[in-house]
């Protein structure tokens, strides 16, 4: 999901605090701030509650979908994971982590063919 807010303090914390309180888990999330505002990618546990949260906070929303991946936490297990992707001629258009609570970090690849990314790190995080 992407979602747009004013590039003030506390509006982040707003509207996860929201989220967290409809029981909505944030599983990665990656904001870019650009003129005055914060677009914020996020991946979520339970998209329909996030997309409630978001309309009663007054947030317009976009859904892509995405590929994610858990990678092992180890140095050049991203750039193993985004070159097999390159090997299959996918585009990486954004790509931003989350914490996991084991030793394997959720990674989300935003491409346009996200079923064969998807399918291309199931295979690559299992092989590590």
């Amino acid at each position: 999901m992407t979602f747009q807010l004013e590039d003030r303090q506390g509006s982040l914390a707003k509207v996860c605090q929201a989220l967290g309180d409809r029981g909505v888990n944030i599983v990665a999330f990656q904001p870019v701030i650009s003129e005055g505002k914060e677009r914020v990618r996020c991946a979520v546990d339970n998209p329909t509650s996030a997309k409630k949260v978001l309309k009663n906070e007054g947030l317009g929303y976009s859904e892509t979908a995405v590929a994610q991946a858990r990678l092992r936490h180890r140095p050049g297990e991203s750039a193993r994971a985004a070159a097999r992707l390159g090997e299959a001629n996918i585009n990486v258009r954004h790509v931003y982590c989350g914490v996991g609570a084991s030793a394997n970090t959720p990674v989300i690849f935003g491409a346009k063919e996200v079923q064969q990314a998807a399918a291309i790190l199931n295979r690559t995080a299992a092989a590590a």
